[in-house]
């Protein structure tokens, strides 16, 4: 029985939507502070081990989302950006089954 994480294509198809989805936001003004003083490769890089471990592939060793996140008093419309914009990197690069979960969910 294979997961979400091989059906959507596994590590590479995670990379490539992560690295599209932060191109994506980077370019969002709202969001440009939020990331001015980030080492984007690390943010990458814990994204994609973020996202590879929900999906059913490696495990996460990061900080809980709550400490991650604690410092930068995010609001709504943040979360809504961010979860807009994962969205659309997964349609533009064709994830079957995420794409959807964030069409129900729109």
């Amino acid at each position: 029985m294979t997961n979400l994480y091989d059906e959507i294509g596994g590590e590479k198809a995670i990379d490539a939507v992560v690295e599209l989805f932060y191109t994506k936001l980077l370019k969002v003004d709202t969001m440009i502070p939020i990331f001015a003083n980030t080492d984007m490769n690390k943010q990458r890089r814990m994204q994609k081990s973020f996202l590879n471990h929900v999906l059913g592939g490696k495990p996460y060793n990061g900080k809980s989302m709550k400490a991650a996140h604690a410092r930068l008093k995010l609001t709504d419309a943040h979360f809504d950006t961010v979860i807009r914009t994962l969205g659309e990197a997964m349609k533009e690069l064709k994830r079957p089954h995420v794409m959807m979960f964030w069409d129900a969910n729109q």
